[in-house]
């Protein structure tokens, strides 16, 4: 396992002057913000599975905690408040097995949006993905490829999935 380069380790710790201090750590299978995020997964994105309950939400969502590698949760905290979170998961798009493994979950509290929360969420898996050997990840977004592109993901495809318009992207990691 490599050590993160500097560039990364910046990025996951920079923070917009004058606003509370906001850390991104890794959520384990105890946390006890893990019913939060997964509520907020659930009001999110759950028009895409409209068929899972809540506590099969919760039994993935737990199963997502790894220790390293994938599967991996990243919570941004404010003190002890969570903020966003993002995922580093196996698998997004049930009918795209090709592409794995996949950035998720990306999800910021509307009042703690446009300080640069998100793009931290990201680098951090993204750091999590290349300290294991993932060279390659993918998301996709209905409405936020602006954001992703600012941070270096590339469009591939453009597709309706589940009833809903999305853009996968792909983004090559550096080794």
């Amino acid at each position: 396992m490599r050590a993160p380069s500097a560039e990364v380790t910046a990025a996951a710790e920079r923070q917009v002057p004058g606003t509370p201090r906001v850390r991104i750590v890794r959520l384990v299978p105890d946390s006890p913000h893990l019913l939060a995020l997964v509520r907020w997964e659930v009001a999110q994105w759950g028009h895409l599975a409209p068929d899972r309950r809540l506590d099969q939400a919760l039994d993935t969502f737990h199963a997502q905690c790894g220790e390293g590698g994938k599967p991996s949760v990243f919570v941004a905290l404010s003190g002890d408040s969570p903020v966003g979170m993002a995922s580093l998961i196996d698998d997004d798009m049930h009918d795209r097995p090709a592409l794995n493994p996949w950035l998720a979950s990306v999800y910021v509290c509307p009042e703690w949006r446009g300080l640069g929360i998100a793009s931290r969420l990201v680098r951090r898996v993204e750091q999590e993905a290349s300290e294991h050997g993932i060279a390659t990840l993918h998301l996709f977004t209905p409405d936020r490829q602006a954001l992703y592109g600012r941070l270096g993901w590339c469009a591939v495809e453009v597709r309706d999935y589940r009833g809903e318009r999305v853009t996968i992207m792909r983004r090559e990691l550096t080794r």
